[in-house]
């Protein structure tokens, strides 16, 4: 028995399930606050997928395909859940270990008020234009670096802010970087090429955001920190033997990422990395992390470093707010953000699948008639697919993939496109609480992500840069041969193939 093909939804009924998740976000903010996202917003997310899939079925499609769309959506984010794990894991035995405390006291040490936040946007810009991957720079210096500015008494959301500017600058611009690949294959242009084509937009970005935290540190107090911290290093150095040789762990994952070892084992091998080092290091930590005096000496290394691992380190000082700096970490502590995680992917997925997402994007494209209105198109495709899917690889892949042909069309060299899905699909994706990366940055930094979004400079400023270049006519390049741009007619086809569904 052979199934009729589904109709094709209505602009309204794709605009219906983002219109309910947009009023429904609202809603939740304005109940719950920070705590939006430890329930509410994942709700919320189910509800908008369910009313997705009820468009779906009326328009004739089967509940079996919706089905295997949501499993394909949420295989999609298996990888990103795993590395969120293994980040949890390694906070938590790098505390324990020293590493973490020593890279503070050597922090407070080198950063002063006054330029720290330039300074933390151009340290992790550097790492990351190494390793090419800002997950890794959040979940390593980043970490240090939100406990060094509670230290110096300095602006957690502020230092977020800096530390994902600088880590998606060093990202988007790194050829080791997974979506600085993934776009100009998207796009069909050349890596170099579209590195290069990127220095337009990303170079003035960088230096906005430089300024503006420059202004905002020098603007600031320069006082010797919270009162609440009291002298911090004397205090961790009370609880931690510390040295430079408990940086090993780090140096030896910032090692596997340059050579390009994968993102979960690297982290994962420096998590383990850290539970030895706690264990021969910080015995005592470890024992008392335990909690079992009835073990042996052996047992209770083996059982403290296992709930680092698991559950996070606690920290018992006497001062309140050194234990809350230090009581972080373990895979438990990432749960919810996959709780998170899931759900938005379950949302894109039925999205996808059941045809409403090209809807909406074949509405956009067809208003775009001059190259600056298409180029303002695609910033903004890519940035609602983030929001819509919930992940920056389908909001670079789907997008360059349906935007592709009509670039072609027009005569635009596909560098044009590669930059642009990396403006506005990779620099947003962090801004989105409930994208992969928004989530992450989140619970890895301890910061909420709205908390952050007014700070992340250069992620703000890099599709605004785009924008007024592509209205300007300033790097915008044409393909050899390709005829002047008023030479091309109003746009009169549809958009390529959207990406292939797995069924």
């Amino acid at each position: 028995m052979t199934h009729a093909s589904p109709r094709e939804p209505s602009l309204f009924q794709a605009l219906l399930p983002l219109m309910f998740l947009t009023l429904a976000l609202g809603v939740a903010v304005y109940l719950f606050r920070d705590n939006a996202s430890y329930g509410a917003n994942q709700i919320a997310l189910l509800v908008a997928a369910g009313i997705a899939a009820l468009v779906g079925l009326r328009n004739g499609m089967r509940w079996n395909d919706i089905q295997d769309a949501l499993v394909h959506g949420v295989s999609l984010a298996v990888v990103p859940i795993f590395i969120l794990l293994s980040v949890g894991a390694l906070i938590g035995t790098w505390t324990m270990s020293g590493t973490v405390p020593t890279m503070i006291v050597y922090g407070m040490q080198l950063l002063h008020p006054a330029y720290f936040y330039p300074a933390t946007c151009l340290i992790c810009a550097v790492v990351a234009l190494a390793i090419g991957s800002s997950w890794t720079v959040a979940g390593t210096l980043g970490v240090a670096l939100v406990g060094v500015a509670q230290g110096l008494d300095m602006s957690l959301p502020i230092t977020a802010g800096a530390i994902i500017s600088g880590a998606y600058f060093g990202d988007k611009m790194s050829p080791l970087s997974d979506t600085t690949n993934i776009a100009p294959a998207a796009a069909g242009s050349e890596l170099f090429a579209h590195i290069r084509h990127m220095v337009w937009t990303t170079g003035p970005s960088m230096v906005i955001a430089l300024v503006l935290f420059t202004f905002i540190g020098l603007g600031g107090s320069a006082g010797a920190g919270d009162v609440a911290f009291g002298d911090l290093p004397t205090l961790l150095g009370g609880q931690f033997a510390l040295g430079w040789h408990l940086l090993i762990p780090l140096l030896v994952v910032l090692v596997l990422a340059i050579r390009r070892f994968p993102a979960f084992p690297t982290i994962m091998v420096g998590a383990l990395l850290g539970a030895v080092f706690a264990v021969v290091f910080q015995p005592d930590r470890v024992v008392a992390l335990a909690g079992n005096e009835a073990l042996s000496q052996p047992m209770a290394l083996l059982a403290g470093a296992w709930t680092a691992l698991f559950d996070g380190y606690q920290a018992d000082t006497g001062n309140a707010a050194v234990d809350d700096l230090l009581s972080r970490g373990g895979m438990s502590s990432m749960l919810n953000t996959v709780w998170l995680v899931v759900c938005a992917m379950g949302f894109g997925a039925v999205m996808e699948r059941t045809g409403l997402l090209e809807r909406m994007i074949r509405s956009v494209l067809k208003a775009a008639r001059s190259t600056g209105s298409l180029i303002a198109a695609t910033l903004a495709t890519a940035f609602g697919a983030n929001v819509v899917t919930a992940d920056q690889y389908m909001s670079i892949v789907l997008t360059g993939r349906l935007y592709q042909p009509e670039y072609r069309k027009r005569g635009l060299a596909p560098v044009n496109l590669s930059r642009a899905l990396e403006d506005a699909g990779t620099m947003t994706s962090p801004l989105i609480p409930w994208n992969t990366c928004g989530a992450y940055m989140a619970a890895t930094l301890g910061v909420a992500t709205i908390d952050y979004l007014p700070y992340a400079f250069f992620n703000l400023a890099s599709p605004l840069v785009a924008l007024v270049l592509a209205y300007a006519g300033f790097k915008i390049l044409r393909t050899p041969g390709a005829p002047p741009p008023e030479a091309n007619p109003p746009h009169t086809t549809t958009p390529g193939p959207a990406p292939a569904r797995v069924d």
